[in-house]
């Protein structure tokens, strides 16, 4: 397989609500072009709404590979780099990790968590509230947007509220494109989770970590390091992208001010809000990792056994083949699906969760500060950079 420098990722995007337009180019001219990873490494990019919806679907395709000492990485972080799980077993661990996680994220558990995350909003937008009593600019990043997903995260798991912190702080520096901090990020995280599951031995509670215990006591194949990668996955993929997407979705509003006016004057818009903003929010420059378990043709381009593949929720997305107007901001689209979740075996287990989250958030803000706006440009925002999921360090707003 064969690369260039001139299509190596991340492409520079505009803004944080911007693609690259290389992006729109290779939808239409090379949606399976070769490309060269952040980390060096020879991988294809896979851009047009068809192909990754297909792919993603695809038995063919998966997160393990055949040879994973000779893998391609996407990255040099602890999270997501490159290939994950056992080649010869990936199918039935992963049906395992479904049959474990179901019942966590089952909507009898969803529904009693609605109401622990409503009123994790409105503690959250209280403090905004008193924040700006003494200093008319406040930080949304801050006060809402980073603390109520790694609370409901942390609750979920069974995590003390303590100790929130400490998973903040992990999370963070296992998705930095570090190296060396990154992967020692990840060793103190599978202690911490170690030490929490034997806690959870002596003391079950009705939380993740308290299952996957008892899920080891019933099958020895079932071991800690499992245990580890589970709940990292967990962790990261159940804060991260809904606190990015909480910023993202207060960008899109802000400067696209008549659906955030809608949506003050109609609460019963927001699913159709949280859906569009699952759809455009453009978390991080990558996409999702996979490797070909066997010779297979996409759109014309032959991939081989082991060779990576990066497929590209975000440009997919925004495919002018399968959205009319693709890159505006519109919750009153028809077209309602989206590859925001993923798609296929691997469609993510936690989608129910997110949407609670997100959809309390925006309701709760515009019934509570239907004046809300940013206090800053967005070219004047701060955007994380060398992180595998992007998004803003600060989103100063005020009312």
């Amino acid at each position: 397989m064969t690369t260039t420098e001139d299509r190596r990722l991340p492409f520079t995007r505009p803004n944080i609500l911007e693609l690259a337009p290389l992006y729109d180019v290779l939808r239409r001219e090379a949606p399976v072009v070769a490309v060269t990873t952040p980390a060096g490494d020879p991988a294809w990019l896979v851009t047009r709404f068809d192909e990754v919806k297909q792919l993603l679907g695809d038995k063919r395709f998966g997160r393990s590979h055949p040879a994973p000492e000779q893998a391609s990485k996407i990255n040099r972080a602890a999270v997501l780099e490159g290939p994950s799980g056992n080649y010869e077993t990936e199918a039935a661990d992963h049906s395992r990790m479904r049959r474990l996680l179901t019942p966590a994220f089952s909507a009898k558990r969803m529904n009693r968590l609605s109401g622990d995350v409503q009123a994790l909003v409105d503690r959250c937008v209280d403090r905004m509230v008193a924040a700006h009593d003494t200093d008319p600019v406040v930080d949304l990043h801050a006060l809402l947007a980073l603390p109520m997903p790694i609370g409901v995260i942390c609750a979920l798991l069974g995590v003390p509220e303590e100790d929130a912190p400490l998973f903040r702080d992990l999370s963070d520096r296992m998705g930095t494109a570090s190296g060396a901090d990154a992967h020692a990020a990840r060793e103190q995280f599978g202690r911490y989770v170690a030490r929490l599951a034997e806690a959870k031995r002596a003391n079950p509670g009705q939380d993740v970590i308290s299952d996957l215990v008892a899920a080891q006591a019933a099958d020895e194949t079932f071991g800690y390091a499992e245990m580890t990668r589970l709940a990292v996955g967990l962790i990261f993929a159940g804060h991260e992208t809904t606190v990015n997407r909480i910023g993202l979705g207060v960008l899109f509003l802000m400067t696209r001010r008549q659906h955030w006016d809608d949506l003050v004057a109609d609460p019963s818009r927001v699913n159709a809000t949280v859906e569009e903003i699952m759809r455009l929010g453009a978390p991080g420059d990558l996409g999702l990792l996979r490797y070909a378990h066997e010779d297979v043709s996409v759109a014309g381009v032959d991939i081989a056994r082991g060779d990576a593949l990066v497929l590209s929720i975000n440009a997919a997305n925004r495919d002018p083949g399968e959205y009319g107007a693709a890159e505006e901001f519109d919750p009153d689209r028809p077209e309602r699906a989206h590859l925001g979740f993923g798609h296929g075996a691997h469609f993510c287990i936690g989608a129910s969760l997110a949407r609670v989250e997100l959809r309390t958030v925006f309701a709760t803000l515009a019934r509570r500060l239907p004046d809300l706006r940013l206090a800053a440009e967005l070219d004047e925002l701060d955007v994380r950079t060398g992180h595998i999921t992007g998004g803003v360090t600060t989103l100063p707003v005020t009312w």
